[in-house]
C-alpha cells in the first residue's frame, strides 16, 4: 500500500439490529487528496465517517493514521489526531456567538482566564487566508445556513486538524455558496490537507473530487478516479442499474384552480423579524406541477405552514377545490391535500410507531381500516406491504420496523408512498427528494410527474435548483416572505433563478416600473 495515505479503514464492520451498516469496507484516503464517498441512502457512508470521527466503536476492522493502526474511541481522540468534521445537521449553539462556537472545547487559557484576544486573532487570520467571511460577535441563530457552515469549517481549521470530513456539505447552500465551498475545498488540498467529502450529488462530485469510493448496501463496491469515469457510469455503481438522470415529461395542460391563494401573510416565529410571509398570492391548478424556489429561510416553510393549518394566519384567504379552508383545522384539511413535510421526523412520522402504523395515520378512520371503533390490524398490514413493495422502502423488518430505526432516504420514500396513495385533488411536497440518491429521486420525480398527468395539482417546494428546473411546469420565488418572481422554466437559466433568489433581481408588479 502506498506510503502517502493517510488514513486507511480497513476491513471496517459495523452492525445496529437487524442490518450490516457497514460491511466489511476498506477505504484509504491519500495525503492532499479530495476523496468522495458515494452511495444510495442507507448505504452506510455517514456510519462509515461516524466510525472515522469516533461516534461509533466498529465490531471489527481497523483504523491507521499514517501506517500505525490508532483507536479512536470518540470524537475527542479523532481531534487529537487531526480528524475534523462538519456534520450534516450542523453542531453549533444557537445562543453563543460565532466566534464562542468556534473556540468551544479547545480554548487557549492562561492560569485558568480565557485568552480571548489571541483566539480571535487566530480566527480572524484562518477567515482573512481562506476568504471565509464571518462576523465573529453575531449570534448563530441570527446568521444563513451558508455562514453557520463557514463557521463549522473555521472551527475544523481552528483545531489545526489535518484530515477534513464534509458530510453533505451542500444540501442547505446557494449555487453561489456551492462554488465557493468547491474552492475553498481545493485550496485545502493544495496545501496538503486530505478531505473526506460523502455525497450523492453526481456534479459535485465530477467537479471538485480526484477520487470516489462508491457504497451500495453497506459493501464496498470499488474506487475510481473521477477522470476515468462519467456521471452515467457512477449512478450505475451506486444503484446497481442505469438510472435516467433527466426528467422525462411531457408539457403541462393545466385545467382549472385546485388552490387559489390571496394576500396570505403568516407572523414570524422570532419576536424581532417582520412577517414570514407577506401578503403572497397564486394559483395551482390541476394538472400543472408549481414550484416555489429561494434560498432556505425566505419564508417557504411557513408559507406551508400557513396552508396546510401548522401556523395560524395572520390575513388572507386560502381556497382549495372551491371550499375556504383558511380557518379550517388539520383534520379538515387533510381531506383535500397530501403533504409531504419539509421536517420528516417533527410532521411526517411518528417515530416510535412501526411502519405500518404510520402508513395510516391520517385514514385510521376509515371503514377499510377499522371496524366499530377497533382497527382492522390485518387490513393495515397488508395495506403497508402494499406501499412498502410498491415505493421499495427498505426496513430490517418491513411492516412492524420501528420507524426510527430506518434510514433517512427510507423514512422519506414511506411518507411519501403514503400521501400520493391517498389520491386527494393537491399533493403539497416540501423537499421530497432532500437527502435522497439518484436511484430513489428518478422513482420520486416520475410519481410527481405521473400525479400530475392524473389532473392533481402539485405545489412542490425546492431548494436544489436541478430539480426546480427540471420537475416545475411554473416556478415562483420566494426572498424575503415575499414573491419577487414568476418564472418559466423552458425560457430560464440557473444563473437568473439565483439572481431572483439572492433579491438581485424581482419581477415588476402592476403599476410599478421594473
Amino acid at each position: 500500500m502506498g506510503a502517502d495515505n493517510v488514513i486507511e479503514m480497513l476491513h471496517i464492520t459495523k452492525e445496529f439490529p437487524g442490518i450490516i451498516a457497514n460491511d466489511d469496507i476498506t477505504l484509504q484516503l491519500r495525503r492532499g487528496e479530495i476523496h468522495a464517498l458515494l452511495g444510495e441512502n442507507g448505504a452506510g457512508k455517514s456510519t462509515l465517517m461516524s466510525v472515522l470521527f469516533g461516534l461509533y466503536q466498529p465490531e471489527s476492522g481497523i483504523i491507521k493514521k499514517n501506517g500505525k493502526e490508532v483507536k479512536i474511541n470518540s470524537p475527542n481522540d479523532a481531534t487529537a489526531l487531526g480528524i475534523g468534521m462538519v456534520h450534516q445537521h450542523f453542531q453549533l449553539i444557537d445562543v453563543f456567538t460565532v466566534l464562542d462556537n468556534i473556540i468551544l472545547g479547545a480554548e487557549t487559557t492562561k492560569l485558568g482566564f480565557l485568552q480571548r484576544k489571541a483566539a480571535r486573532k487566530k480566527v480572524q487570520d484562518l477567515s482573512e487566508r481562506y476568504g471565509m467571511k464571518v462576523d465573529l460577535d453575531a449570534k448563530v441563530e441570527d446568521i444563513t445556513v451558508g455562514m453557520q457552515q463557514r463557521v463549522e469549517i473555521l472551527k475544523m481549521l481552528y483545531r489545526d486538524n489535518e484530515i477534513l470530513i464534509f458530510d453533505e456539505p451542500t444540501a442547505v447552500l446557494t449555487p453561489q455558496e456551492i462554488e465557493e465551498l468547491m474552492a475553498t475545498m481545493r485550496e485545502f488540498a493544495k496545501e496538503g490537507k486530505s478531505i473526506l467529502f460523502i455525497s450523492h450529488k453526481l456534479n459535485e462530485i465530477m467537479a471538485v473530487a480526484d477520487r470516489v469510493t462508491v457504497l451500495r448496501k453497506g459493501k464496498y463496491i470499488g474506487t475510481v478516479e473521477t477522470k476515468d469515469t462519467d456521471k452515467q457510469a457512477l449512478s450505475n455503481m451506486m444503484v446497481g442499474r442505469p438510472v435516467q438522470l433527466e426528467v422525462v415529461k411531457t408539457p403541462a395542460q393545466p385545467k382549472e384552480s385546485v388552490l387559489h391563494v390571496e394576500g396570505l401573510t403568516v407572523p414570524s416565529r422570532s419576536r424581532h423579524r417582520r412577517n414570514a410571509v407577506n401578503g403572497v398570492s397564486f394559483d395551482v391548478r390541476a394538472g400543472e406541477i408549481v414550484c416555489v424556489a429561494g434560498i432556505d429561510g425566505n419564508g417557504q416553510t411557513e408559507l406551508i405552514y400557513g396552508l396546510t393549518g401548522l401556523e395560524r394566519t395572520k390575513s388572507g384567504t386560502v381556497t382549495l377545490c372551491g371550499q375556504d379552508i383558511s380557518h379550517a383545522s388539520i383534520r379538515q384539511r387533510n381531506r383535500y391535500l397530501s403533504h409531504i413535510p419539509e421536517d420528516r421526523h417533527k410532521h411526517g412520522l411518528i417515530l416510535d410507531f412501526t411502519l405500518e402504523q404510520n402508513m395510516v395515520l391520517q385514514r385510521y378512520r376509515e371503514p377499510q381500516f377499522q371496524h366499530l371503533g377497533f382497527i382492522k390490524d390485518g387490513a393495515v398490514r397488508a395495506y403497508a406491504r402494499k406501499l412498502i413493495d410498491q415505493y421499495d422502502v427498505r426496513s430490517g423488518q418491513g411492516p412492524i420496523t420501528i420507524a426510527r430505526s430506518m434510514s433517512g432516504g427510507n423514512q422519506q420514500k414511506a411518507i411519501i408512498a403514503r400521501e400520493i396513495d391517498r389520491e386527494l385533488p393537491l399533493i403539497v411536497a416540501v423537499q421530497p427528494t432532500r437527502g435522497l440518491d439518484v436511484g430513489a429521486i428518478e422513482y420520486i420525480h416520475k410519481q410527481l410527474v405521473a400525479e400530475r398527468d392524473k389532473g392533481k395539482a402539485v405545489l412542490l417546494v425546492s431548494l436544489e435548483l436541478d430539480e426546480v428546473m427540471s420537475l416545475a411546469d411554473r416556478i415562483l420565488v420566494m426572498y424575503e416572505g415575499e414573491i419577487v418572481g414568476e418564472l418559466d422554466p423552458k425560457t430560464t437559466t440557473v444563473q437568473e433563478l439565483g439572481l431572483y433568489m439572492a433579491g438581485a433581481k424581482r419581477t415588476a408588479k402592476e403599476g410599478e416600473s421594473a
